[in-house]
Protein backbone atom coordinates (compact mmCIF):
# COMPACT_ATOMS: atom_id res chain seq x y z
CA UNK A 1 0.00 0.00 0.00
CA UNK A 2 3.05 2.33 0.80
CA UNK A 3 4.46 1.74 -2.49
CA UNK A 4 0.85 2.66 -4.01
CA UNK A 5 1.05 6.13 -2.03
CA UNK A 6 4.31 6.95 -3.08
CA UNK A 7 3.79 6.04 -7.00
CA UNK A 8 0.54 8.44 -6.84
CA UNK A 9 2.82 11.24 -5.49
CA UNK A 10 5.97 11.02 -7.66
CA UNK A 11 6.27 12.24 -10.93
CA UNK A 12 9.03 11.96 -13.26
CA UNK A 13 10.56 15.19 -14.89
CA UNK A 14 9.58 13.94 -18.40
CA UNK A 15 5.63 13.74 -17.21
CA UNK A 16 6.19 16.78 -15.58
CA UNK A 17 7.17 18.39 -18.93
CA UNK A 18 4.44 16.55 -20.78
CA UNK A 19 1.75 17.49 -18.55
CA UNK A 20 2.92 21.68 -18.67
CA UNK A 21 3.16 20.82 -22.20
CA UNK A 22 -0.59 19.51 -23.00
CA UNK A 23 -1.81 22.45 -20.03
CA UNK A 24 -0.57 24.84 -22.41
CA UNK A 25 -2.15 23.59 -25.32
CA UNK A 26 -5.39 24.03 -23.41
CA UNK A 27 -5.77 19.93 -22.76
CA UNK A 28 -8.51 19.21 -19.57
CA UNK A 29 -6.62 17.86 -16.68
CA UNK A 30 -9.18 14.62 -17.20
CA UNK A 31 -7.44 14.40 -20.49
CA UNK A 32 -4.05 14.59 -19.05
CA UNK A 33 -4.19 12.57 -16.55
CA UNK A 34 -5.56 9.70 -18.78
CA UNK A 35 -2.97 10.23 -21.41
CA UNK A 36 -0.15 9.90 -18.42
CA UNK A 37 -2.15 7.00 -17.05
CA UNK A 38 -1.87 8.67 -13.69
CA UNK A 39 -4.52 10.07 -11.06
CA UNK A 40 -6.56 12.85 -11.33
CA UNK A 41 -5.43 14.83 -8.49
CA UNK A 42 -1.49 13.95 -8.76
CA UNK A 43 -1.82 15.85 -12.46
CA UNK A 44 -4.06 18.68 -10.95
CA UNK A 45 -2.05 18.96 -7.88
CA UNK A 46 1.22 19.85 -9.75
CA UNK A 47 -1.04 22.11 -11.81
CA UNK A 48 -3.10 23.63 -8.95
CA UNK A 49 0.69 24.49 -7.38
CA UNK A 50 1.80 27.01 -9.78
CA UNK A 51 -1.64 28.55 -10.54
CA UNK A 52 -1.63 27.10 -13.90
CA UNK A 53 1.11 29.11 -14.87
CA UNK A 54 3.89 27.30 -16.83
CA UNK A 55 6.84 27.35 -15.47
CA UNK A 56 9.93 28.93 -16.84
CA UNK A 57 12.11 26.48 -18.89
CA UNK A 58 16.32 26.02 -17.49
CA UNK A 59 18.42 25.55 -20.33
CA UNK A 60 22.04 24.97 -20.05
CA UNK A 61 24.13 28.15 -20.91
CA UNK A 62 26.87 26.97 -23.57
CA UNK A 63 29.37 28.29 -21.91
CA UNK A 64 29.22 26.57 -19.09
CA UNK A 65 30.65 23.11 -18.71
CA UNK A 66 28.49 19.86 -20.19
CA UNK A 67 28.53 16.16 -18.59
CA UNK A 68 30.53 14.73 -21.51
CA UNK A 69 33.38 17.63 -20.43
CA UNK A 70 33.39 16.34 -16.75
CA UNK A 71 33.46 12.83 -17.45
CA UNK A 72 36.95 14.01 -19.41
CA UNK A 73 38.05 15.94 -16.27
CA UNK A 74 36.74 12.63 -14.24
CA UNK A 75 38.97 10.57 -16.45
CA UNK A 76 41.69 12.74 -16.59
CA UNK A 77 41.99 12.84 -12.58
CA UNK A 78 41.85 9.49 -12.53
CA UNK A 79 44.55 9.11 -14.77
CA UNK A 80 46.40 11.54 -12.66
CA UNK A 81 46.88 14.16 -15.11
CA UNK A 82 47.88 17.61 -14.28
CA UNK A 83 45.00 20.50 -14.86
CA UNK A 84 46.58 22.11 -17.54
CA UNK A 85 46.58 18.66 -19.40
CA UNK A 86 43.04 18.38 -18.96
CA UNK A 87 42.34 21.90 -19.87
CA UNK A 88 44.27 21.53 -23.02
CA UNK A 89 42.42 18.34 -24.22
CA UNK A 90 38.81 20.23 -23.43
CA UNK A 91 40.11 23.65 -24.57
CA UNK A 92 39.13 25.27 -21.45
CA UNK A 93 41.42 27.92 -19.25
CA UNK A 94 43.04 25.67 -16.81
CA UNK A 95 41.69 27.83 -13.76
CA UNK A 96 38.29 26.36 -15.21
CA UNK A 97 39.31 22.73 -14.73
CA UNK A 98 40.95 23.81 -11.20
CA UNK A 99 37.74 25.41 -9.80
CA UNK A 100 35.81 22.71 -11.05
CA UNK A 101 37.69 20.12 -9.45
CA UNK A 102 37.84 21.85 -5.83
CA UNK A 103 33.80 22.87 -6.17
CA UNK A 104 32.79 19.21 -6.34
CA UNK A 105 35.45 17.33 -3.93
CA UNK A 106 38.58 18.02 -5.06
CA UNK A 107 41.15 15.07 -7.09
CA UNK A 108 39.55 12.34 -4.50
CA UNK A 109 36.33 12.91 -4.46
CA UNK A 110 35.35 13.94 -7.91
CA UNK A 111 32.60 12.40 -10.03
CA UNK A 112 31.63 13.65 -13.25
CA UNK A 113 27.52 12.82 -12.87
CA UNK A 114 27.91 14.29 -8.97
CA UNK A 115 29.30 17.19 -10.13
CA UNK A 116 26.82 18.18 -13.10
CA UNK A 117 24.21 17.70 -10.61
CA UNK A 118 25.50 19.91 -7.65
CA UNK A 119 26.32 22.81 -10.69
CA UNK A 120 22.56 22.77 -12.10
CA UNK A 121 21.36 23.13 -8.48
CA UNK A 122 23.64 25.86 -7.80
CA UNK A 123 23.54 27.38 -10.86
CA UNK A 124 19.95 28.55 -9.26
CA UNK A 125 19.37 32.45 -8.39
CA UNK A 126 16.04 32.90 -7.54
CA UNK A 127 15.48 36.68 -7.36
CA UNK A 128 12.77 38.32 -4.71
CA UNK A 129 9.33 38.86 -6.77
CA UNK A 130 9.16 42.97 -6.33
CA UNK A 131 5.94 43.03 -5.09
CA UNK A 132 6.94 41.44 -2.08
CA UNK A 133 10.02 43.59 -1.42
CA UNK A 134 8.10 46.88 -2.76
CA UNK A 135 5.48 47.73 0.01
CA UNK A 136 4.18 50.63 -1.65
CA UNK A 137 4.08 49.28 -5.07
CA UNK A 138 2.41 46.04 -3.89
CA UNK A 139 -0.25 48.30 -2.13
CA UNK A 140 -0.79 50.19 -5.60
CA UNK A 141 -1.34 47.04 -7.47
CA UNK A 142 -3.62 44.99 -4.87
CA UNK A 143 -6.01 48.86 -4.89
CA UNK A 144 -6.50 48.69 -8.66
CA UNK A 145 -7.18 45.18 -8.72
CA UNK A 146 -9.71 46.19 -6.37
CA UNK A 147 -11.33 48.47 -9.02
CA UNK A 148 -11.76 45.73 -11.40
CA UNK A 149 -8.49 46.81 -13.53
CA UNK A 150 -6.80 44.09 -15.29
CA UNK A 151 -2.96 43.71 -14.67
CA UNK A 152 -1.92 44.97 -18.34
CA UNK A 153 -3.74 48.11 -17.28
CA UNK A 154 -2.50 48.56 -14.22
CA UNK A 155 1.33 47.72 -15.31
CA UNK A 156 0.48 50.21 -18.70
CA UNK A 157 -0.81 53.11 -16.00
CA UNK A 158 2.16 53.00 -13.74
CA UNK A 159 4.59 52.63 -16.50
CA UNK A 160 2.94 55.89 -17.83
CA UNK A 161 2.23 57.57 -14.01
CA UNK A 162 6.03 56.41 -12.44
CA UNK A 163 7.94 56.66 -16.11
CA UNK A 164 11.62 58.29 -14.24
CA UNK A 165 11.44 55.46 -11.45
CA UNK A 166 11.85 52.08 -12.45
CA UNK A 167 10.91 50.65 -8.69
CA UNK A 168 7.37 51.66 -9.20
CA UNK A 169 6.79 49.74 -12.51
CA UNK A 170 5.88 45.88 -12.95
CA UNK A 171 5.11 43.83 -15.41
CA UNK A 172 1.34 42.45 -16.06
CA UNK A 173 3.13 38.59 -16.53
CA UNK A 174 4.48 39.32 -12.81
CA UNK A 175 0.84 40.66 -11.51
CA UNK A 176 -0.84 37.33 -12.71
CA UNK A 177 2.18 35.30 -11.56
CA UNK A 178 1.74 36.72 -8.45
CA UNK A 179 -1.77 35.98 -8.00
CA UNK A 180 -1.81 32.99 -9.25
CA UNK A 181 0.95 31.60 -7.33
CA UNK A 182 0.12 32.17 -4.11
CA UNK A 183 3.61 30.73 -2.54
CA UNK A 184 5.17 34.12 -3.83
CA UNK A 185 2.94 35.91 -1.05
CA UNK A 186 2.48 38.87 -2.60
CA UNK A 187 -1.13 39.40 -3.74
CA UNK A 188 -4.19 37.42 -1.72
CA UNK A 189 -6.00 34.87 -3.53
CA UNK A 190 -8.92 36.84 -2.67
CA UNK A 191 -7.85 39.75 -5.46
CA UNK A 192 -8.29 37.18 -8.43
CA UNK A 193 -12.15 37.38 -7.85
CA UNK A 194 -11.68 40.89 -9.02
CA UNK A 195 -10.06 39.55 -12.68
CA UNK A 196 -12.83 39.82 -15.45
CA UNK A 197 -12.64 35.66 -15.44
CA UNK A 198 -12.65 35.20 -11.89
CA UNK A 199 -10.35 32.14 -12.59
CA UNK A 200 -8.29 31.14 -9.49
CA UNK A 201 -5.65 29.18 -12.18
CA UNK A 202 -4.72 30.08 -15.58
CA UNK A 203 -6.04 28.39 -18.63
CA UNK A 204 -4.87 28.39 -22.30
CA UNK A 205 -7.28 30.71 -24.54
CA UNK A 206 -9.92 28.84 -26.05
CA UNK A 207 -11.94 29.73 -28.86
CA UNK A 208 -16.13 30.27 -28.51
CA UNK A 209 -18.86 29.68 -29.93
CA UNK A 210 -20.37 31.96 -32.34
CA UNK A 211 -23.93 33.18 -31.46
CA UNK A 212 -26.69 33.39 -33.80
CA UNK A 213 -29.83 35.57 -34.86
CA UNK A 214 -32.43 36.15 -37.71
CA UNK A 215 -34.18 39.09 -38.47
CA UNK A 216 -36.08 40.36 -41.31
CA UNK A 217 -35.86 43.22 -43.70
CA UNK A 218 -33.10 43.90 -42.24
CA UNK A 219 -29.72 46.08 -43.63
CA UNK A 220 -26.77 44.11 -43.95
CA UNK A 221 -23.19 45.43 -42.37
CA UNK A 222 -21.72 45.09 -45.49
CA UNK A 223 -24.02 48.13 -46.75
CA UNK A 224 -22.45 50.81 -43.86
CA UNK A 225 -20.47 53.51 -44.75
CA UNK A 226 -16.78 53.31 -45.01
CA UNK A 227 -16.37 55.99 -42.13
CA UNK A 228 -18.15 52.89 -39.52
CA UNK A 229 -15.36 50.97 -40.24
CA UNK A 230 -12.41 52.83 -39.79
CA UNK A 231 -13.90 54.07 -36.77
CA UNK A 232 -12.60 57.69 -37.74
CA UNK A 233 -15.87 59.61 -36.92
CA UNK A 234 -17.41 59.25 -33.76
CA UNK A 235 -20.99 58.68 -33.39
CA UNK A 236 -21.20 54.82 -34.47
CA UNK A 237 -22.63 52.53 -31.83
CA UNK A 238 -22.41 48.57 -31.26
CA UNK A 239 -25.30 47.13 -29.54
CA UNK A 240 -26.50 43.99 -28.27
CA UNK A 241 -28.78 42.19 -25.50
CA UNK A 242 -27.23 41.20 -22.03
CA UNK A 243 -28.69 38.18 -20.60
CA UNK A 244 -28.23 35.99 -17.26
CA UNK A 245 -30.34 34.12 -15.35
CA UNK A 246 -34.43 34.31 -14.61
CA UNK A 247 -34.74 35.52 -17.84
CA UNK A 248 -33.13 39.08 -17.17
CA UNK A 249 -31.35 41.35 -19.80
CA UNK A 250 -30.43 44.55 -20.23
CA UNK A 251 -29.25 46.59 -23.23
CA UNK A 252 -25.81 47.29 -23.77
CA UNK A 253 -23.95 50.10 -26.39
CA UNK A 254 -20.76 51.22 -27.25
CA UNK A 255 -19.88 53.89 -29.44
CA UNK A 256 -17.04 52.32 -31.97
CA UNK A 257 -14.81 55.61 -31.83
CA UNK A 258 -14.23 56.15 -28.33
CA UNK A 259 -15.77 52.56 -27.03
CA UNK A 260 -17.98 54.79 -24.84
CA UNK A 261 -20.66 52.56 -22.94
CA UNK A 262 -24.10 52.74 -21.86
CA UNK A 263 -26.40 50.16 -20.07
CA UNK A 264 -30.22 50.39 -20.86
CA UNK A 265 -32.63 48.74 -17.85
CA UNK A 266 -35.13 46.78 -20.20
CA UNK A 267 -38.48 45.21 -18.61
CA UNK A 268 -38.50 42.91 -21.00
CA UNK A 269 -37.15 41.80 -24.49
CA UNK A 270 -40.09 41.95 -26.58
CA UNK A 271 -39.11 44.43 -29.67
CA UNK A 272 -41.61 47.06 -28.38
CA UNK A 273 -40.05 47.33 -25.09
CA UNK A 274 -36.50 47.34 -26.59
CA UNK A 275 -36.95 49.86 -29.55
CA UNK A 276 -38.78 52.47 -27.09
CA UNK A 277 -36.12 52.55 -23.89
CA UNK A 278 -32.99 52.15 -26.60
CA UNK A 279 -35.04 55.41 -28.70
CA UNK A 280 -35.14 57.08 -25.41
CA UNK A 281 -31.38 56.72 -24.65
CA UNK A 282 -30.12 57.75 -27.70
CA UNK A 283 -32.18 60.85 -27.91
CA UNK A 284 -30.25 62.10 -25.12
CA UNK A 285 -27.63 62.38 -27.17
CA UNK A 286 -26.46 65.49 -29.60
CA UNK A 287 -27.02 64.95 -33.30
CA UNK A 288 -23.52 64.40 -33.93
CA UNK A 289 -23.45 61.42 -31.48
CA UNK A 290 -26.46 59.38 -33.39
CA UNK A 291 -24.87 58.11 -37.04
CA UNK A 292 -25.92 54.54 -36.92
CA UNK A 293 -26.36 50.99 -34.92
CA UNK A 294 -25.02 47.96 -35.60
CA UNK A 295 -26.58 44.81 -34.16
CA UNK A 296 -27.25 41.29 -34.13
CA UNK A 297 -29.36 38.95 -35.94
CA UNK A 298 -31.79 39.21 -32.35
CA UNK A 299 -35.70 39.69 -32.96
CA UNK A 300 -35.92 42.44 -30.22
CA UNK A 301 -35.07 44.84 -32.77
CA UNK A 302 -37.55 44.03 -35.44
CA UNK A 303 -39.14 47.52 -34.88
CA UNK A 304 -36.04 48.96 -36.18
CA UNK A 305 -37.61 51.42 -38.88
CA UNK A 306 -39.61 53.13 -35.58
CA UNK A 307 -35.81 53.08 -34.06
CA UNK A 308 -34.61 54.97 -37.11
CA UNK A 309 -37.44 57.36 -37.43
CA UNK A 310 -37.32 58.35 -33.12
CA UNK A 311 -33.80 58.72 -33.66
CA UNK A 312 -32.56 59.63 -37.09
CA UNK A 313 -30.10 56.71 -37.17
CA UNK A 314 -29.34 53.83 -39.36
CA UNK A 315 -29.92 50.27 -37.85
CA UNK A 316 -27.42 47.83 -40.01
CA UNK A 317 -27.53 44.20 -38.57
CA UNK A 318 -24.32 41.52 -38.74
CA UNK A 319 -24.55 38.44 -40.96
CA UNK A 320 -26.02 35.35 -39.59
CA UNK A 321 -23.89 33.91 -36.82
CA UNK A 322 -21.27 36.77 -36.80
CA UNK A 323 -21.19 38.58 -33.41
CA UNK A 324 -17.55 39.42 -34.15
CA UNK A 325 -18.36 41.71 -36.55
CA UNK A 326 -19.66 43.57 -33.53
CA UNK A 327 -15.95 43.11 -32.15
CA UNK A 328 -16.50 46.45 -29.61
CA UNK A 329 -19.87 45.54 -27.89
CA UNK A 330 -18.79 41.74 -27.67
CA UNK A 331 -15.70 42.66 -26.05
CA UNK A 332 -17.34 45.23 -23.49
CA UNK A 333 -20.06 42.43 -22.72
CA UNK A 334 -17.01 40.42 -21.59
CA UNK A 335 -15.88 43.14 -18.95
CA UNK A 336 -19.54 43.69 -18.31
CA UNK A 337 -19.58 40.24 -16.60
CA UNK A 338 -17.38 41.29 -13.57
CA UNK A 339 -20.22 43.21 -12.74
CA UNK A 340 -23.26 41.04 -14.39
CA UNK A 341 -22.35 37.66 -13.59
CA UNK A 342 -24.06 35.39 -16.34
CA UNK A 343 -25.45 33.06 -12.79
CA UNK A 344 -26.87 36.31 -11.33
CA UNK A 345 -30.67 38.03 -11.70
CA UNK A 346 -29.92 41.70 -13.28
CA UNK A 347 -33.52 42.55 -13.46
CA UNK A 348 -33.49 44.24 -9.75
CA UNK A 349 -30.42 46.54 -10.43
CA UNK A 350 -32.05 50.63 -11.17
CA UNK A 351 -30.90 52.69 -14.40
CA UNK A 352 -28.78 54.66 -11.38
CA UNK A 353 -26.91 51.83 -10.66
CA UNK A 354 -26.27 50.60 -14.39
CA UNK A 355 -24.72 53.89 -14.85
CA UNK A 356 -22.44 53.67 -12.43
CA UNK A 357 -21.49 50.57 -13.88
CA UNK A 358 -21.28 51.92 -17.25
CA UNK A 359 -19.09 55.04 -15.49
CA UNK A 360 -16.66 52.06 -14.19
CA UNK A 361 -16.24 50.93 -17.64
CA UNK A 362 -15.54 54.58 -18.96
CA UNK A 363 -13.13 55.67 -16.84
CA UNK A 364 -10.93 52.50 -17.18
CA UNK A 365 -7.69 52.73 -19.72
CA UNK A 366 -8.11 50.41 -22.83
CA UNK A 367 -5.40 48.81 -24.38
CA UNK A 368 -7.16 49.59 -27.82
CA UNK A 369 -6.89 53.47 -26.74
CA UNK A 370 -3.42 54.15 -25.66
CA UNK A 371 -4.66 53.01 -22.60
CA UNK A 372 -6.40 56.34 -22.30
CA UNK A 373 -10.46 56.06 -20.76
CA UNK A 374 -12.95 55.78 -23.10
CA UNK A 375 -14.61 59.07 -21.48
CA UNK A 376 -11.30 60.76 -22.18
CA UNK A 377 -11.58 59.90 -25.65
CA UNK A 378 -15.12 61.27 -26.25
CA UNK A 379 -14.32 64.12 -24.64
CA UNK A 380 -11.71 65.30 -27.05
CA UNK A 381 -14.02 64.65 -29.70
CA UNK A 382 -17.30 66.04 -29.24
CA UNK A 383 -18.84 68.08 -26.60
CA UNK A 384 -21.33 66.55 -24.34
CA UNK A 385 -24.77 68.10 -23.93
CA UNK A 386 -27.67 66.34 -21.95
Amino acid sequence: MAANITDRKCLAAGQIAEIWHRWQAGELITRIAEALNRPYMTVHSQIQRRGGCVPYLRRRSTRVLSLSEREEISRGVSASLSVRQIASSLRRAPSTVSREIARHGGHSMYRATRADRGAWVNAQRPKPCKLVVNARLRTLVAGKLALQWSPEQIARNLAIRFAADNSMRVSHETIYRCLFIQARGALKQQLSGHLRSRRRMRHARKSCPAGQGQIIDAVSIRERPAEVADRAVPGHWEGDLLCSARSSQIATLVERHSRFVMLVKLAGKDTATVINALSSQMKRLPLELRRSLTWDRGLELAGHKRFSVATDMKVYFCDPRSPWQRGSNENTNGLLRQYLPRNADISGHSQAELNRIALRLNTRPRKTLGFRTPADKLRDTVAWTD
